[in-house]
């Protein structure tokens, strides 16, 4: 959602010292499961049902904008238990939303930590 400077895009490109390096970056996405036959599909439902048992608090802080995960912040507070009761929000932010709102999410981690 936030155009990134000059000096946060080369943040981004130092530990890479040529563009080859960045293969695996590239390639990440591609590596979410999208078919009940991926090979990564169980160790997902593994974490899932984790996250289903998971009783410490649990807090979601999503960019309302998020093209990617959209309402996924819903079904987290639903299946994990030590969502209950917790501050979440959705405020004005993409996918990226530490880019987007770095400063606000600070604040709301920093502010749910001291409860």
């Amino acid at each position: 959602m936030t155009k990134l400077s000059p000096a946060v895009r080369a943040a981004y490109d130092a530990p890479f010292p040529a563009s080859a390096y960045k293969a695996g970056a590239r390639v990440f996405p591609s590596l979410v499961p999208t078919v009940p036959t991926d090979p990564a599909v169980p160790a997902n439902r593994a974490a899932w049902a984790e996250l289903g048992r998971w009783q410490k608090p649990f807090l979601t802080l999503f960019g309302k904008n998020d093209p990617i995960l959209g309402s996924a912040d819903r079904a987290l507070q639903r299946h994990v238990p030590g969502a209950s009761g917790q501050p979440h929000e959705r405020f004005w932010g993409g996918h990226f939303v530490q880019e987007d709102r770095g400063d606000y999410l600070a604040v709301a981690i920093v502010r749910w930590l001291g409860r």
